[in-house]
């Protein structure tokens, strides 16, 4: 293993990183690359790069390994996804914090580590633990996790008594930790949160001091394993979404691959087996350091307390399965491992096999084909037992979008008809999605309310406002939407929603709201008496 540093053959940089497959590149930013070539003149720009986002020079990816997205909500064609080195050159770490910008020093390193994973798939890093504890990392990813505020964990410590204790010096003691290997992950308080479907989920909460440790892994880890991740993933990606996938979905069955595979696996974050998944990052990860830290918080004990305050604690060292949901490393995991069945997949050839299309998000996916759905499933059943994972039979199904609709992602795919009764195969939200809307709106409009009308008026329209945002996408009209958020905010006084007409029929989209055709959004209501409306 090459040691020395400097810039001869087979010398690496201070990361352990090979920099001949990985050129240093100034004035990288928001605007163009002004490297320019020494013989031509032209500035790399001009010269074009990889798609992939990976230097020309440094091994190029083919353009169809690149995802295809829309351009802009609506469109079905176009635009190929964005690099992943990007989204760290744009600044902003959107899977944690769309609003904090990731330091220089910290997106550089991104760069090099996703840059060098990219170019060489089967090259395996070390030299990576001493990253994690680096107190720039420690410092970002305090801020990502802050961002997201969250309750305390089993010690009870929030972030408001971190903060006047001393930061960095809470801060410094968890660098040392890390660093001397002396740290352990606390318990995961487990509490339950409703299904949408009915029934509960369990939900793990860490400590935040084990959650800033995440985060700081996450950081370093997570470009080397986007290389990796197959393009026909969009579930906790950076620059990608479940818009993304709604898109590639909708796109691929106006493409007639019409005969879909609707699978559901069974409790996937909880069944995912230990030593495979290790082996997974272990193909790309030497370092002992990071693989022990991804170990402890694979083994961490799981607190729970009956309704009576009982604690119980399960899991720890004897669990082989799972990955705590609530984790912020959990994710990152989760994909890697799913990315197993997605590269035997593209592997065995299945696309041209089953003439089909995989779109997945985290655990859920479709499987879109032209004639062979039956096949394409039977074979998803068999890889999947092989992996450890089980299908979800009560929840698979076969479908035909020509004559029955199909629900992903919270979106109901399948036949609509036109204003003048032309048929065609389009998007809209699920019964189930516009059933939890509705349901929320009356819960917070519901008569026995009692909160200020300035903070009601404020969360309603923070729902409509992140509803819409959402369900922006596909066949939408007044009756689904416009109706929801514009006759809702009338009715109800809301006056940001938009103060404009509002035309709908709110009687068919909110449990007891009133309409009597087109209604005109009044002035604020501080600028008339406060009086509660009723829902």
């Amino acid at each position: 293993m090459p040691t020395r540093h400097g810039d001869g053959e087979g010398s690496t940089d201070r990361e352990g990183i090979d920099m001949r497959a990985c050129p240093v590149r100034r004035g990288i930013g928001r605007g163009r690359l002004e490297e320019r070539n020494g013989q031509s003149g032209e500035t790399r720009a001009e010269r074009g790069s990889s798609l992939d986002g990976v230097d020309t020079d440094a091994g190029s990816a083919r353009e169809s390994e690149r995802g295809v997205r829309p351009l802009r909500p609506g469109n079905a064609g176009g635009g190929k996804a964005p690099r992943f080195r990007r989204a760290f050159e744009d600044g902003k770490e959107r899977r944690l914090a769309t609003s904090l910008e990731t330091p220089d020093k910290i997106r550089t390193l991104q760069r090099k580590l996703y840059g060098k994973a990219k170019a060489e798939p089967e090259f395996r890093f070390y030299l990576l633990h001493d990253k994690i504890c680096r107190s720039d990392i420690l410092a970002h990813a305090y801020a990502l996790a802050r961002s997201n505020a969250g309750t305390a964990g089993v010690d009870g410590v929030t972030f408001e008594d971190i903060e006047r204790a001393g930061l960095e010096a809470w801060l410094e003691a968890l660098r040392e930790d890390l660093a001397s290997m002396t740290y352990r992950p606390s318990p995961v308080r487990r509490v339950m949160i409703p299904k949408p479907g009915g029934g509960e989920r369990p939900l793990g909460i860490p400590t935040i001091r084990d959650r800033v440790a995440q985060t700081a892994a996450k950081l370093v880890l997570e470009p080397i394993f986007e290389a990796d991740l197959d393009d026909s993933a969009y579930g906790y990606r950076p620059k990608r979404s479940a818009l993304d996938a709604i898109a590639t979905t909708h796109r691929l069955i106006r493409r007639g691959y019409v005969d879909v595979v609707d699978a559901d696996l069974s409790k996937y974050f909880d069944t995912i087996p230990h030593p495979d998944l290790l082996k997974s990052v272990a193909r790309r990860i030497v370092d002992r350091k990071v693989l022990r830290l991804i170990k402890l918080w694979l083994s961490v004990p799981v607190e729970e307390r009956d309704g009576a305050g009982r604690r119980r604690m399960s899991g720890g060292k004897s669990s082989r399965r799972g990955t705590p949901q609530g984790g912020v490393i959990s994710p990152l995991l989760a994909n890697l491992y799913m990315n197993r069945f997605l590269k035997f997949w593209r592997l065995k050839e299945c696309e041209t096999t089953f003439r089909a299309h995989l779109v997945n998000y985290a655990d859920d996916f479709v499987i879109l084909s032209r004639g062979h759905a039956a096949e394409a499933l039977a074979w998803t059943r068999a890889v999947m037992t092989r992996l450890g994972l089980s299908i979800n039979e009560a929840k698979t199904s076969l479908k035909d979008a020509r004559a029955a609709g199909f629900d992903f992602l919270g979106y109901t795919f399948g036949p609509r008809y036109g204003q003048k009764g032309k048929r065609y195969l389009g998007a809209r939200p699920s019964a189930k999605s516009l059933k939890r809307i509705k349901g929320k709106i009356s819960d917070l409009l519901r008569p026995g309310n009692m909160g200020a009308w300035p903070h009601v008026r404020g969360r309603l329209n923070r729902l409509l406002g992140g509803w819409s945002a959402y369900f922006g996408y596909g066949t939408l009209n007044a009756r689904s939407t416009g109706a929801l958020i514009g006759t809702s905010a009338t009715a109800f006084g809301a006056s940001s929603i938009g103060e404009a007409n509002a035309t709908g029929a709110a009687r068919d989209t909110i449990p007891g709201a009133r309409s009597s055709g087109n209604l005109k959004c009044v002035a604020s209501p501080a600028s008339r008496p406060q009086r509660r409306p009723r829902a």
